[in-house]
């Protein structure tokens, strides 16, 4: 599908390695012209580079409320919003410091939605727009040390739902897609001698490539998915099925 004449922002994809990135690309095969948002000015232009003419990288930390704004303000008018920057820190509950805790809801939740109200206004004038929020399988699913970061996908969902019933009278639409164990360069730098653990996690006995991932959000954008909003969609390889 041709998403000629379509702007997006894809937050959280300042580098090559992850998923991210693979939804910028994509967006962009596309023809959509894409704007990508990280915090690493070097590998935001790095990833600039890579993705090609039509791209533009806009560093920003979600964890700032003003920098989110500011972010808000120079996107400008955008048709397609990709919430998936996030923070995921492993910690046990008892272990869990209050720093910590704050940001990570600051980038998760609180960037995501103050990010979408700046935005969803010049949609809902337009009649048109999609906006795609990533969860995580964790909000499904008890992991241990992950409850800080379940929670605040969780709360995601919700929101999710909320703006669905909020904006798509007005032809924006609210998805979300919920990744299982996904192959990115973060997730393997740190995790990955529990590769075969997280594999076994999926009904498929294996992690995803990001590319899979990205497919079905850059779907969620495209006119085929016309009848579909406030959905979940588990892109998990089945590991929030049983």
């Amino acid at each position: 599908m041709n998403l000629d004449g379509k702007t997006a922002l894809v937050t959280g994809a300042g580098g090559t390695g992850g998923i991210g990135f693979q939804i910028a690309r994509l967006l962009r095969e596309r023809d959509a012209k894409v704007l990508i948002s990280g915090r690493d000015p070097e590998r935001g232009a790095t990833a600039a580079r890579v993705l090609g003419d039509g791209t533009r990288f806009i560093r920003a930390d979600l964890a700032d409320l003003a920098e989110v704004q500011s972010l808000a303000e120079e996107a400008g008018d955008v048709d397609i919003l990709v919430n998936n920057a996030a923070l995921g820190p492993m910690q046990p509950t008892l272990a869990q410091d209050v720093e910590t805790y704050t940001q990570t809801f600051d980038v998760n939740l609180r960037a995501p939605y103050f990010l979408t109200a700046a935005l969803a206004p010049a949609m809902l004038a337009k009649g048109d727009g999609s906006i795609i929020n990533v969860s995580s399988l964790t909000a499904r699913k008890g992991v241990p040390g992950m409850s800080v970061y379940g929670a605040s996908k969780a709360a995601l969902e919700a929101l999710t739902r909320s703006w669905a019933a909020e904006f798509s009278h007005q032809g924006v639409r609210v998805n979300a897609v919920i990744p299982g164990p996904t192959r990115t360069e973060y997730v393997m730098s740190h995790t990955g001698e529990l590769e075969p653990q997280m594999a076994d996690l999926t009904m498929l006995k294996r992690m995803a490539d990001a590319t899979e991932i990205a497919e079905v959000v850059v779907f969620l954008t495209e006119p085929r998915s016309s009848f579909i909003t406030g959905a979940v969609i588990a892109a998990d390889g089945g590991a929030t099925a049983a």
